[in-house]
């Protein structure tokens, strides 16, 4: 398999490439300096005002406490720092007028619903008609907090989902709200469910994968789980069956990590691939009989859902600037709900010709 080029954008990363953690042990010979002009001189093209925004928001702590702007660091001290990264890829993006599904927003922050087959992010390949070229057009010439080095390109943006992954995004809209929701992805405090269709029946029907996540080493393009821990990054996935098709089955994710293609990869390795994922396997009849009119009936399903069917259904956060507790839900998409439809009726019509 050749790896294609097009892929080759932000869009392939884990959310985790999104945020960066660093430690600063202070010397101990260092003298009482304000914290915000200590981290200014340690820093690379870090404002004072990023720094400042980050301590309000708790994501920069002292000897695992939070302080303020004023507190005054002296030797010894162990300062745990959280900030969205900044990835240049290049030119501003262009404004593109693509509508978008805004759940909610206001002055910090947006909640939009991205459709599947949306790229989240601009990359080689994706220039144009991502989510950051629709935002682009949406908020015109407003000012939106944008990574260091005044590139635009990863506006407001703190986790993402695949090309082909429908859902729920949260958009920041000020610099203190980008550094608290960074903050609240880091800690896995973030509330998020995932619902998919899987091939068979998980066995057992709920439980949680703990099995680390890396790249193929055949294939570059694809990640590949490592039960034995050698390889990749730890991830955690909650799975519980929801409703069981015998042939396929929806079920609903929650996860603590977000390695790329977490769920994707991890229920490929309990046996379960995701419905129509075209890279793990789960494009062709996984489970039922070899009967031609069960394989077209299959494909008219492929053809109903013809991307992976995952669906980032639930979003939960602390609203940075409210402190109010915050909770989203979006329906299943049509091609997802559609495809459900299909095989609910295909197999309570095998029951009843079995008087089951």
């Amino acid at each position: 398999m050749q790896e294609d080029p097009s892929n080759k954008n932000l869009e392939e990363k884990s959310e985790q490439d999104l945020i960066s953690h660093q430690s600063v042990v202070v010397d101990p010979h260092q003298e009482p300096t304000r914290i915000d002009k200590f981290l200014m001189t340690k820093l690379q093209k870090v404002s004072r005002n990023r720094i400042q925004n980050a301590i309000r928001a708790g994501a920069i702590t002292v000897d695992k406490k939070t302080i303020k702007p004023n507190f005054k660091i002296k030797g010894g001290h162990t300062i745990d720092m959280v900030f969205p990264k900044f990835h240049d890829d290049g030119d501003i993006p262009h404004a593109d007028n693509i509508p978008l599904d805004i759940v909610y927003e206001d002055d910090y922050l947006l909640v939009v619903n991205k459709k599947a087959g949306m790229v989240v992010h601009p990359g080689v390949g994706n220039p144009r008609n991502t989510l950051v070229n629709a935002l682009r057009f949406y908020f015109q010439d407003k000012e939106l907090p944008t990574m260091e080095g005044n590139n635009p390109n990863q506006v407001g943006l703190v986790h993402r989902i695949d090309k082909e992954t429908s859902g729920l995004l949260v958009i920041a809209k000020t610099e203190f709200a980008m550094s608290h929701l960074a903050k609240q992805f880091f800690d896995h405090s973030i509330e998020r469910s995932y619902q998919a269709i899987v091939w068979g029946e998980p066995n057992p029907s709920e439980g949680t994968v703990n099995v680390h996540i890396g790249r193929n080493p055949k294939h570059r393009i694809l990640r590949h789980a490592f039960p034995d821990g050698s390889e990749g990054k730890h991830a955690i996935t909650h799975y519980k069956m929801l409703e069981d098709m015998y042939y396929v089955s929806l079920i609903e994710c929650k996860l603590e990590t977000g390695r790329t293609h977490q769920i994707r990869v991890h229920m490929n390795y309990l046996g379960n691939p995701l419905f129509n994922d075209k890279r793990y396997g789960g494009d062709r009849v996984r489970k039922g009989t070899i009967y031609s009119k069960y394989k077209q009936f299959v494909d008219n399903c492929f053809k109903l859902c013809s991307r992976h069917a995952l669906h980032a259904k639930s979003l939960g956060f602390i609203h940075p600037h409210t402190e109010e507790k915050m909770f989203f839900d979006s329906p299943l998409p049509e091609d997802m709900a559609s495809c459900l439809n299909q095989w609910r009726t295909y197999v309570a019509d095998k029951r009843f010709k079995k008087g089951l």
